[in-house]
This record gives structure tokens, sequence and C-alpha cells, in this order.
């Protein structure tokens, strides 16, 4: 499918989509006036207006509170520390929420704020509780507009960055398309030339430079991560510069801006894009190629006899990764035995397992339906 085709089939006719907004984009680049940048805002504000007038659904993701607290407070570089960093941007995101409310207002739009964790999507109940909030908003007529909650994040319950947190949302809700404004074209070459159509994204990784905005703390590999996640359940996903002239109405009529990633022949349904794209995994299991295979090619559960070693501490019923023998992770899948479990039966037959465990055992490890295979 050319870029052409794929933009006409598939961001033309989406109906649901998720735009992530980052920091450098939002941000004014005058001295004089620093923070976040009103008139872009407002301008943002009626792009997407025009998009739900065309019947689009739009979820917003929006970085800029930290950058937004800088600037209030008279900041000229970032805090370092966590808690300066978290009261920082419990002052910057009273200033987003409000410009972004008067942003929206003169079109009798109304705006809500969703901070969220990484657990939140870890936990099936609050996953299930984030897209049930977020509908009921679109059902009220109103933006939803969602931030990382730095507040209160630390290490293990940080996205990492925005890009990952709109990936996950674009899942959770089974957008159609995740925008990813930038303040560059998109994926560039080495010559520094817009990439138009990018079909692997693992490929493209070595495009990526690993730096990031003074601003922001993404980067291109954020993105690309993004758009893997988001193009492994079937959907479509862009990185374009969000400073373009109209780049929203230009991009959902098919305009040739920005990088578009080629989504997977599949799509996958809500739960399964729980266990595969969205939690965690609690540990890794290692099999052998003749598993490997069966997974791969014969959509084969994962028995314990084509298991070799498994690293983590889970109970039954955790998400976990699968790899080949070579390290290399090909599914994740709800396991039916806990890790000291599968320490006794691994490698063993599946009649053998009863007499092992001394009780009723499940004959799958991992059952087809329970895993979702990643990855080529």
């Amino acid at each position: 499918m050319t870029s052409v085709e794929l933009r006409q089939s598939r961001l033309v006719a989406a109906r649901r989509i998720v735009v992530k907004m980052g920091t450098s984009v939002l941000t004014s680049s005058d001295p004089k006036a620093p923070g976040l940048d009103r008139e872009f805002l407002r301008d943002v504000a009626r792009q997407l207006q025009e998009l739900r007038q065309r019947g689009i659904e739009v979820t917003v993701v929006s970085s800029g509170a930290i950058g937004a607290g800088r600037a209030e407070l008279g900041m000229a570089t970032k805090p370092k520390d966590v808690p300066t960093l978290q009261a920082v941007a419990a002052v910057g995101q009273r200033l987003l929420m409000t410009y972004m409310h008067e942003a929206f207002a003169p079109m009798g739009v109304k705006v809500a704020q969703v901070l969220l964790t990484r657990r939140d999507f870890d936990v099936r109940t609050r996953f299930l509780n984030i897209r049930n909030c977020l509908s009921r908003l679109h059902a009220l007529g109103c933006v939803p507009i969602l931030n990382e909650n730095d507040t209160v994040a630390v290490d293990e319950l940080k996205f990492g960055d925005n890009d990952m947190l709109a990936a996950l949302t674009c899942n959770a809700l089974r957008a159609e398309a995740l925008i990813l404004l930038t303040v560059v074209d998109g994926l560039l070459d080495p010559q520094g030339s817009r990439i138009d159509l990018v079909e692997n994204v693992a490929a493209a990784r070595g495009l990526a430079r690993k730096d990031t905005s003074k601003l922001g703390t993404g980067g291109m590999f954020s993105k690309l991560e993004a758009a893997r996640l988001v193009t492994e359940a079937g959907e479509v996903a862009v990185i374009a510069n969000g400073r373009e002239p109209n780049v929203l109405p230009r991009l959902f009529d098919a305009e040739l801006l920005g990088t578009v990633f080629v989504p997977r022949g599949r799509k996958l349904d809500s739960r399964r894009r729980w266990i595969g794209l969205t939690k965690r995994p609690a540990g890794i299991v290692t099999v052998d190629a003749g598993a490997a295979e069966a997974l791969i090619k014969q959509g084969k559960s994962l028995l314990a006899i084509g298991i070799t070693a498994c690293t983590g501490r889970f109970d039954r019923g955790q998400v976990v990764s699968v790899a080949d023998p070579e390290g290399c992770e090909i599914a994740r899948g709800q396991i039916n035995y806990s890790a000291d479990e599968l320490h006794l039966i691994m490698g063993k037959k599946s009649t053998q397992l009863k007499k092992i465990l001394g009780r009723p055992a499940y004959a799958e490890v991992i059952h087809r339906d329970n895993l979702v295979l990643i990855g080529p």
C-alpha cells in the first residue's frame, strides 16, 4: 500500500483519534514570553474543533505542565530533583488547563482534565475505568486533555514520556489513528529529508536521533516506540510538525505531511491490546525453537515441554513475555502457572503435570486465546 492509499483509506476514514502535543511544540519561542504559547493553543483548538465538526472523536494528550510551571515560577532551567519537579508540575498543570479552557471556550467546547500514571494501565480494572471515563466525556461533548500525573509519579509509576501515554490511550480507546505532533517534519533520513512512509518500525529505529529537546522528555525513539504499539494493534500512526499551518485538517485530508506508519494486517480487540501491548510483563518465559515455531507459524498454545527457562516472580493469571532461544520477544500472554510452579513443570509433558503438582493441571501454560504475538 502506498502512502497516498494508506492516508486516504485510514486517515480520511478515521472517526476516533488521539492527538499528542509535546512540550517543545507547545512552548513559545519568544524569550520575552516564556512558557506555553497561548496563541498556538488557540490555533490548535480551532483545528481540533474542525475535526470534531467532521464527526471525528478527538482525545488530546498534552505535555507542558513542567514547562508552564517553570515559566510561572521564573526558573531558568528544569529542576532535577523529584520533589521540585512534582511541585513545578502542580503549578504548571493548573496553567495548562486554564489555557486549554480559554482556547476552546470561544467555540463553546468544554475540556476535561485526566491525570494518569503507568499503573493505571497495568491494572485491568483501572484500564477499563479509563476507557469508560473517556467514552463518557466524549458523550458529554467534552474534549479530554490527558497528561501524566507528574505531581505523584515516581519511577515505577511513570510512562517515561507522554508519547507512551498517547499510544496506550490510543489502544485503550481502540482509536483508529495516533497523531504525534512535534517540531520536526517527521522521521528524517540521514540527509535530513522527511521520510514519508515507514513499513517496519524496528528497521527505522536506526534513523532516530538519541537526543531530546531541552524542554521535553521524549525524543524520536519514544515516538517510534509509540508508533510501534499502535501499529502492532492494527492502527495507523503519524509523526508530524505541529507548527505546520493547519496541519491536523490537512493530515485528515490525506495531504503528504509528516511520516505515516503502516499498521499490521490484524486488528486486536481491547483485551488482546491490554495483554500484548499495555500490561507490563511480570516475567520472561524462554522457549525452544520448536515451541517458538508452533506459536508463530501454527497458532498453537504454549506447552510446558517447550519451555527452557523462566525469570521473574509472577502468579497465575499475570502477563509474561515469551522469548525465543535468542532472547527475542515473540509474544506476551496470561500464564496459567506461578513462577514456582513453572520451574517444576517446564520441559515436561502435559500428561505429567498433574503428578508433579499433586493437583489437576492445565494442559497449556499459556492458552492461545490468551496469547498475543509480538514483532514482525
